[in-house]
């Protein structure tokens, strides 16, 4: 039977016709990742069978492998023996080291990235104007970094240490730092006691609240924690503050610390030597119950802890970090070297016992928040490699690998308010996604071993973040200190 080329032509037409019709009705979509083991870090059990859908930068779907036919996506990477999880939070970082740094804190941006870290917390530094434009660029897409989160200037008394504080001793001064802050549209409020007044504090925390802001500190040593949990404080930055909830003789102490016969150093030693169990748990059920949660930041602390002891001037990662930020870690070094044998054994006593506090915490119901202080200033706190650090001693101290996750994952967003948008691998999450060649759930130095990382819908490869890690080194090895 022969064919006619007139009817072949209208037949492969109509093919033609049915197949782009078919192809219509799937749903667009940029990437797939299948194959892979998913990782439910809320659950704490991994997932196979099913497939991420990304659109933009946000997770379109997570369907069965049978399901994917119903999408046309741009591209499919398959990962077999792969497994794929939210990206990790940074809850706690600075940026700083004046206006000449701002350099080199900018190449800290893709360097978070090539770590797998695609959330940064910022702490306040003495950029905040800077970190605030460039939250403003991330977001829409100009500038390429993790989405950034950021506190803008924190509160402080007159004439701090701390530079980049908006200096408040008045209601009325705190009152307009807040309009201030509030027209910026910070995420958090940050407030530090270097020269704050006590009841400055307190004004602060009060006037946060009632204006619906989430609020973040240090703790002045003349006030108890409790009285900061009272006042809605949101999370205490630096679990050794929790020490002084740790023992019987606390408001004994801080009354004498407030009446200046007692040394804050002296409160911390006895403390120490009075630490009880039982007023720990009772103090973190009660820290619980008023939704106040902690940001450990053990990475730095254990560092200056054993300066005395662990040489850091050959760490593989200081070849990340400019001339400029590394010249601002001498000031702790120097510091740590005129502790003598007493005030060194006291730093190595105190890490130790609050790091021991981390499954009391836990089973007490507090928030545990990843977070490093990781930045200018913090000596060896290398931005990006520290938040597996850090986590790795939550394990290292009494937590599971499943419970370190989420304070990575899940607890930072909830803090934040942001659980709609993070902390899972769900349909309408940001696409920021890690894919890794071990299972964090059963080895939490499996967060280390990225493949691939994928921020705002954009993939990076191995390749890709071998090439910045590339570049950061180079650049830094060009740059010279002025």
């Amino acid at each position: 039977m022969k064919i006619s080329s007139k009817k072949l032509s209208g037949a492969m037409l109509a093919l033609g016709l049915l197949s782009a019709a078919h192809a219509a009705d799937k749903i667009a979509a940029d990437v797939v990742l299948t194959k892979a083991t998913l990782i439910d870090v809320a659950g704490g059990k991994t997932v196979t069978g099913k497939s991420v859908v990304l659109k933009g930068d946000t997770i379109l779907a997570v369907v069965d492998d049978q399901q994917l036919s119903n999408y046309a996506a741009e591209k499919t990477i398959s990962l077999p023996g792969k497994y794929v999880m939210p990206g990790l939070w940074d809850t706690h970082v600075h940026f700083g080291g004046g206006p000449a740094l701002i350099d080199e804190n900018k190449h800290l941006l893709p360097l978070y990235l090539a770590y797998g870290i695609t959330t940064v917390r910022d702490c306040s530094g003495d950029l905040p104007d800077t970190v605030l434009q460039w939250r403003a660029q991330i977001n829409a897409r100009q500038l390429e970094g993790p989405t950034i989160f950021t506190s803008g200037a924190k509160l402080e008394g007159y004439k701090p240490l701390w530079k980049g504080t908006i200096e408040v001793g008045t209601p009325e001064e705190v009152s307009k730092a807040l309009d201030k802050l509030q027209g910026q549209q910070v995420d958090f409020v940050k407030i530090t006691e270097n020269t704050l007044k006590p009841e400055m504090y307190l004004e602060a925390l009060r006037q946060a609240k009632a204006r619906g802001m989430r609020t973040s500190g240090h703790i002045p040593v003349q006030l108890t924690l409790a009285t900061m949990f009272d006042a809605g404080l949101g999370t205490v930055e630096h679990q050794s503050y929790l020490l002084r909830a740790a023992t019987p003789k606390e408001q004994e102490l801080t009354a004498q610390v407030a009446a200046g016969t007692l040394t804050g150093r002296e409160a911390v030693k006895q403390s120490l030597a009075s630490y009880d169990e039982a007023t720990a748990r009772s103090s973190f059920r009660y820290m619980a119950s008023k939704g106040t949660a902690v940001v450990p930041t053990l990475s730095v602390s254990r560092v200056v802890a054993y300066l005395d002891r662990d040489d850091h001037t050959h760490d593989e990662a200081l070849q990340y970090i400019g001339h400029g930020l590394r010249a601002t870690y001498e000031w702790r070094v120097q510091r740590a070297a005129q502790d003598d044998a007493a005030a060194i054994a006291q730093r190595k006593a105190v890490f130790e016992k609050s790091a021991a506090l981390l499954p009391i915490l836990q089973q007490e119901g507090v928030s545990i928040i990843a977070g490093t202080d990781a930045g200018f200033l913090n000596s060896y706190d290398y931005p990006g490699q520290a938040l597996h650090d850090e986590i790795g001693l939550y394990v290292n101290y009494g937590l599971t690998p499943v419970q370190a996750l989420q304070t990575a994952v899940i607890n930072g967003p909830r803090f934040l308010g942001k659980q709609d948008r993070y902390g899972a691998l769900e349909a309408g999450k940001a696409a920021d996604v890690l894919v890794l060649d071990a299972n964090p759930l059963q080895d939490i130095g499996a967060t280390r071993k990225i493949r691939t990382v994928i921020s705002h819908g954009k993939v990076y490869d191995r390749a890709q973040l071998d090439k910045i890690l590339a570049d950061t080194k180079a650049w830094v090895a060009q740059t010279k200190v002025e």
